[in-house]
């Protein structure tokens, strides 16, 4: 998912105008006991206190009475943030440009890859008044920059208002005609907090606990990656011999709406917390999996990455869109639109069904699934309900495709009008109906069609490797770490055989089809075998449909019957994929799907068995997350 731009076009970078709001919970008594599950609940202290702005030639302060914020100036830097008259939140050990900041990782074509944190340039108020301060820093791009600064205009925003106890970040991304070409890999804001108070760590109401310190990572021993590490003279005894790795925090943008720290402080107990309102400004849809919290103590406000291509935690999503944005380039609620309409599912020859539970979102106009690599303009994402009604609201005026995804089906629904929104639309599409693809009557199938990897085997984590948070979690369970080479630990010389009819896809497929490790440290290629009986065969052509959850720098290819065969009778014949999902602890990537013509000559009467080759090994990492497998019969469905 990278954001790439062409020499001499205006872009609409104001896809990524960013709404990343955070507040500070109180929770009553010390929060220091991690036997206690947080719940996350609101409890905002309010006030009557004017917001009031200071600033001199170094810094800007906005305070509440509640939350004061300390920014350097003209950069933007957070560099202190104070709660209901605590010592500063972040991290005072750092230098002041380390502790709050927006950045940016991008390169010009064929050079390598900067990291950039971005300093404004320019500061300006944009509101002041007793209710409400919005400023502004602003970095404009100039000739001078080139090669150093990411060649686009960026307007880093912080509101406070009164009565709140946190404040909102939003930044604006424009790029004016003849700058020069740029891909830009990742966006976020970063926030380092005081790493003597904040310890426990919460993504969920069931994914939280006592963090390891960052000096129990540096004094660890790092595993396959820089990121993993084991922690093997932590301080604390009950985490010393864990995994520790930010990739196992990780969480779905449908999933990612507040994550964040509580401070161990009996005296003043606090909570520092991300809360995402919308997702609109997110890359890849729903389901891509995104960082959040991790080891510092560190909370990420994610905008876009490549990474990986529960409950309502707050009320700012019903607040959203906001109605006090000082920015011109901000669309208020009444010049939104909204898109609603009933979606149904007719497989082969059955009878149209409502599509419940199904994604359908709004994206950039483009082929059928293209939403997943998408990362220019807004997104507009909702589910439906057990008929199939779906409604979209509050969508940025523009020019869209519609579409959609049904679990428990394979492919990928398009409409195929482009749907334009202008300011209070509100249009109704009527029945859709997706038909998805099918050739045949199922000869039988391996897996549930849902774009994960999670109904197989997810092997049990090797002691020595234990993130005790998903001991007694199997729905996460496979973001343990190392899971990759149990693999060969389980097929040390022969590879995986699946019978079906007798084989448990829960029990016999292995999560991932992952390289073979040798003794010598190299990895071999693995070849997975499906077989099968057929009692008659077809003059005709068959279809295998394989549905990909995940591929990282794989080649698969296909064979029936002739494990030798050369060429393979199907292949991806370049790499495909680069979600990494394996070596970050995800269960699924970026969705593909092959329908694969098979040949009746190509089958025989009694058993068969088909071949799956995953022939790139050159490390742990390189492998294919199935999501489901079907073989049909040749006679066709209409």
């Amino acid at each position: 998912m990278m954001v790439e731009t062409d020499t001499g076009k205006q872009v609409p970078i104001q896809r990524w105008f960013r709404m990343a709001l955070l507040l500070s919970l109180i929770f009553f008594g010390a929060c220091s006991d991690t036997s206690e599950s947080v719940s996350f609940s609101r409890g905002l202290k309010t006030t009557p206190a004017a917001v009031q702005l200071n600033k001199d030639e170094d810094q800007v302060v906005i305070g509440n009475g509640i939350v004061s914020l300390n920014l350097s100036n003209p950069e933007g830097y957070i560099i202190g943030l104070y709660y209901d008259g605590t010592q500063n939140i972040l991290n005072n050990k750092n230098e002041e440009f380390d502790r709050g900041y927006l950045d940016v990782v991008w390169n010009e074509n064929g050079k390598p890859g900067i990291f950039e944190r971005i300093d404004g340039a320019n500061f300006s108020v944009i509101e002041a008044s007793d209710t409400v301060v919005e400023v502004s820093f602003l970095k404009t791009w100039t000739a001078s920059m080139k090669g150093s600064s990411v060649p686009i205009n960026i307007d880093l925003r912080y509101i406070l208002r009164r009565g709140d106890s946190g404040f909102y970040s939003y930044a604006i991304f424009t790029r004016p005609p003849g700058l020069p070409a740029v891909t830009v890999y990742q966006i976020r804001i970063v926030y380092k907090l005081d790493e003597d108070r904040f310890h426990y760590m919460a993504i969920s109401d069931t994914r939280q606990r006592k963090m390891p310190t960052a000096e129990d990572r540096r004094t660890g021993k790092v595993l396959a990656y820089p990121e993993a590490v084991l922690l093997t003279h932590a301080t604390d005894p009950q985490i010393r011999g864990e995994v520790d790795d930010k990739y196992q925090y990780s969480a779905e943008n449908k999933d990612n709406s507040v994550h964040g720290w509580i401070a161990e402080d009996d005296s003043v107990p606090v909570g520092f917390w991300v809360i995402t309102p919308t997702n609109e400004f997110r890359n890849a849809g729903p389901v891509k999996q995104e960082l959040t919290s991790h080891v510092g103590p560190i909370s990420l406000s994610m905008f876009t990455s490549t990474h990986y291509a529960g409950k309502k935690l707050s009320n700012e999503e019903k607040k959203w869109p906001y109605d006090f944005i000082g920015s011109k380039d901000f669309i208020p609620p009444s010049q939104r639109g909204m898109v609603s309409g009933k979606l149904q599912v007719k497989d082969g020859g059955g009878m149209a069904q409502p599509a419940k539970s199904s994604y359908v979102g709004l994206a950039l106009p483009g082929d059928a699934g293209s939403w997943q690599i998408e990362s220019k303009g807004y997104q507009f994402w909702t589910q439906t309900d057990k008929d199939g009604s779906f409604s979209i609201t509050n969508i940025v005026p523009g020019k869209y495709t519609l579409y959609a995804w049904v679990p428990g089906f394979i492919g990928n629904y398009k409409y195929q009008i482009n749907v334009v929104i202008t300011p209070g639309d509100n249009i109704n599409l009527g029945s859709l109906v997706y038909k998805p693809p099918r050739n045949g009557p199922t000869l039988w199938e391996i897996g549930i069609p849902d774009r994960s990897a999670a109904e197989f085997y997810v092997p049990d984590v090797y002691p020595g490797l234990v993130n005790k948070l998903y001991l007694k979690d199997s729905k996460n369970g496979f973001r343990q770490y190392g899971l990759w080479g149990r693999y060969t630990d389980l097929y040390p010389k022969k590879d995986l055989i699946f019978t079906v009819g007798v084989s448990d896809y829960h029990k016999d497929w292995f999560y991932a089809q992952v390289t073979r490790s040798t003794k010598t440290s190299k990895f071999m290629p693995t070849t997975w075998q499906i077989q099968f009986q057929l009692e008659n065969i077809i003059k005709g052509n068959y279809t295998l449909q394989l549905a990909l959850a995940s591929a990282t720098n794989s080649k698969l290819e296909v064979r029936f019957n002739k494990p030798n065969s050369n060429p393979p009778y199907f292949t991806t014949e370049e790499l495909i994929g680069d979600d990494n999902a394996i070596a970050r602890h995800g269960i699924h990537g970026l969705y593909e799907l092959y329908s694969v013509g098979v040949d009746s000559n190509q089958l025989v009467k009694g058993k068969n068995t088909i071949y799956l080759t995953q022939s790139n090994a050159k490390t742990p990492f390189e492998g294919i997350m199935y999501d489901y497998i079907r073989l049909e019969s040749l006679t066709t469905i209409k």
